[in-house]
């Protein structure tokens, strides 16, 4: 008989001491959770998907500058490595506005003629 208040006494004691940090840790992992799906997720995947139809322009597309000026490519100035021609956001792209024609980095361009809700 005097083992069970000594029992309770026990385990009301461990319950009074605070929060687990087993709780806390699942807490924040939960959060860290979230807030990856909900926010770092879907932007990496927007960034992903603006690089390659920047890096797909061609001669004849619509784009948007950063700076707001629409065009159409001209000419696109790739970098060379080892000789060969190489895609990189760095080549300059021409492209032409009304009657002038301005040169632009390719990472410079906000959107492409294909993306319907850009132009």
């Amino acid at each position: 008989m005097t083992v069970l208040p000594t029992l309770f006494a026990q385990t009301t004691a461990a319950t009074a001491a605070g929060p687990s940090p087993l709780g806390s840790l699942v807490m924040f992992g939960s959060i860290f959770a979230i807030f990856y799906f909900l926010v770092i997720r879907p932007q990496s995947k927007q960034r992903k998907d603006h690089q390659t139809k920047v890096m797909s322009i061609k001669k004849g597309d619509q784009v948007v500058t950063a700076g707001g000026i629409v065009g159409e490519v001209v000419h696109i100035k790739e970098g060379l490595k080892d000789g060969q021609p190489l895609a990189g956001i760095n080549d300059h792209v021409t492209i032409r506005s009304g009657e002038s024609k301005l040169v632009v980095t390719r990472g410079r361009i906000a959107a492409v003629g294909g993306d319907d809700t850009a132009l």
